[in-house]
């Protein structure tokens, strides 16, 4: 496989996609949706290497999407990592026993939103690219 490992960023804030396809396209393609049922759509199509997705949407949240990633061929096994403003624990609670790998607290830090992303696509079995500056 060729090229740069896809993520699929899921978030109903234009600032939210745009401030994640920023940080990430230097090392991962980004695909940015808007909604829950554009994601389904996607995936419905397409299989990216790893998916972030925010809880707080409108019309279908991030549990709900993800219950429904789940019942996909090309969504059963996909790592997830969720976004969330909250520390809701009965969100994380629910999304763990959806099978996501990890989540990250908005506004993210950097570098901790990158080594999360590292360590899911690890769990995962992927070979991870290097990035400049790491320690």
């Amino acid at each position: 496989m060729e090229g740069k490992m896809r993520i699929l960023a899921v978030d109903d804030n234009i600032i939210n996609l745009a401030t994640i396809e920023q940080e990430l396209k230097g090392k991962y393609e980004v695909v940015t949706v808007n909604s829950g049922a554009r994601a389904i759509r996607y995936l419905n199509k397409e299989k990216p290497d790893l998916i972030l997705l925010d809880v707080e949407m409108a019309l279908m949240d991030g549990i709900e999407t993800l219950r429904k990633i789940r019942t996909l061929d090309n969504g059963a096994t996909i790592p997830v990592i969720m976004l969330t403003a909250r520390k809701n624990k009965e969100t994380v609670i629910e999304g763990t026993k959806l099978g996501i790998l990890d989540y990250v607290l908005k506004p993210f830090d950097s570098q901790d939103l990158h080594s999360r992303i590292d360590k899911a696509l690890k769990k995962g079995g992927y070979t991870v690219p290097g990035r400049q500056g790491s320690v």
